[in-house]
């Protein structure tokens, strides 16, 4: 048993660490640790992990925030409109088919995926470059909305679309997306926890244990991300998104296109790594804008 509780606080702290570096993966990371390592039941699992990432989220959130990293107002319309979509995608979500769903995620994954590693469109003149100031109110709102219904409707995903709507639709710098992707998980996270204390029981020495642990994480992954590059941060994240979609896509399609998903993901992933090594000549490359 000791072993067991080492074994938890040992990848808790990787946890944290994908919170702190990334703003995201904590949940889609934590449900299976606390179900398959801990041994708590799916239900105590999830309730067990929205506080934990909630308080990670939470904490980590004034690590960024004292690098500038926070963007407080978009952060907080951001997150207050992604719960009401939540609610909405919540309520159709129980009309649809659970395997339908998975796959679409899956499917969203890998395209925000693919979106997250190519990156955004070069300028020469410094055009479309990331900014980190708040984003217009308007477009906060629609984008929570839209990103807290997807979440509703499969259960999952908050750091996963939180980040890249944060970076590729709002415009962001990755670290400032990264920071505030933190405020609205923490935000969604202990909105659902209110809802799950209302059925289920937790074992508190349990969940302190591991919230301690990943906190302890999320620190060394929020310094981390001021000393990794930018690019390399987006790509890190997109590759990690990528790995995760496919995955689902083994778990969900019926043989054998499970199997056969693997092997095209391995392939066009062989693909694009020696289509990387041509530098400029490769289609991979966001093209410069001419003009610009």
């Amino acid at each position: 048993m000791e072993f067991q509780m080492i074994l938890v606080a040992a990848l808790a702290v990787a946890v944290g660490v994908t919170l702190g570096l990334l703003g995201g993966g904590g949940s889609i990371l934590m449900v299976p640790l606390l179900t398959y390592v801990a041994g708590m039941a799916p239900k105590e699992a999830i309730a067990a992990s929205l506080f934990v990432v909630g308080t990670t989220s939470l904490i980590s959130v004034f690590t960024h925030a004292r690098r500038g990293n926070v963007r407080w107002r978009t952060g907080l319309v951001f997150g207050a409109a992604g719960m009401a979509g939540a609610f909405l995608g919540g309520l159709a979500g129980g009309h649809v088919p659970g395997t339908l769903l998975m796959i679409a995620f899956a499917l969203m994954m890998v395209a925000t995926a693919a979106a997250m590693i190519r990156g955004r469109k070069r300028s020469p003149a410094g055009g479309g470059e990331p900014h980190s100031g708040d984003l217009p109110l308007r477009r906060i709102v629609l984008d929570g909305l839209a990103v807290g219904a997807v979440t509703g409707l499969v259960g999952a995903g908050g750091g996963f679309l939180v980040v890249p709507a944060l970076a590729l639709l709002g415009g962001l710098a990755m670290p400032v997306a990264v920071g505030t992707s933190l405020l609205v998980i923490a935000m969604k996270s202990f909105a659902g926890l209110a809802g799950y204390l209302t059925a289920v029981s937790l074992d508190w020495t349990l969940v302190a244990t591991v919230t301690v642990a990943a906190v302890a994480g999320s620190f060394v992954g929020a310094l981390l991300t001021s000393r990794v590059p930018e690019t390399a941060l987006r790509q890190g994240f997109g590759v990690f998104v990528l790995v995760m979609g496919v995955f689902v896509l083994t778990q969900e399609l019926p043989s054998p296109f499970g199997l056969v998903t693997v092997i095209v993901a391995g392939l066009i992933a062989g693909l694009a790594g020696l289509c990387r090594l041509a530098g400029e000549y490769c289609p991979l490359t966001p093209p410069l804008r001419a003009g610009a």
